[in-house]
């Protein structure tokens, strides 16, 4: 069974990590609190695994944990209805999700886009991918970036840095 020690300087969890977790055996999630760990534990344990929530320091790693947890049981069965509820959520492909709207279908002056609300479901899957692309191109260039393996340029077309340049 996996153990995770939430800490800032920890590996950030991923969609990928959290899907693994879930369909194991169960986790073992260490909490330091304010300073963290001693490091004595982790060379005497190097098989604890080192997990950070996002690029944040928070009091203690209780949040991170419950974080990581809600993540993980969503995905087991049942927990969401339908088995594919989760298939079209951001990261399971690389991608953040496409917008979602609900009735009425007119608020303050804006409408549901015509398509959603045409029944061609090839159309509404066409449109749901542009989306998902344009809102990660825009929103999150790492992501982009991971998902089309090409370096993201800038609207001047100069490239964007990265770790590795």
């Amino acid at each position: 069974m996996p153990v995770l020690a939430m800490t800032p300087r920890g590996k950030p969890i991923t969609q990928a990590r959290i899907r693994e977790i879930a369909e194991g055996p169960g986790v073992t999630i260490l909490c330091g609190r304010f300073e963290g760990f001693d490091e004595r534990l982790f060379e005497a344990r190097p098989e604890i695994e080192e997990v950070s929530l996002a690029d944040i320091v928070l009091s203690g790693g209780e949040t991170a944990a419950i974080a990581i947890l809600d993540a993980c049981i969503r995905l087991l069965p049942g927990v969401m209805g339908a088995a594919s509820s989760g298939a079209e959520e951001s990261f399971e492909d690389g991608l953040l999700e496409y917008p979602h709207y609900t009735r009425p279908q007119e608020w303050e002056g804006r409408t549901i886009p015509e398509v959603l609300r045409s029944g061609d479901h090839a159309k509404i899957a066409a449109w749901r991918k542009a989306q998902s692309e344009e809102m990660t191109r825009l929103r999150r260039p790492d992501l982009w970036e991971r998902h089309t393996g090409a370096p993201v340029q800038s609207a001047s077309g100069a490239q964007r840095e990265t770790k590795d340049d």
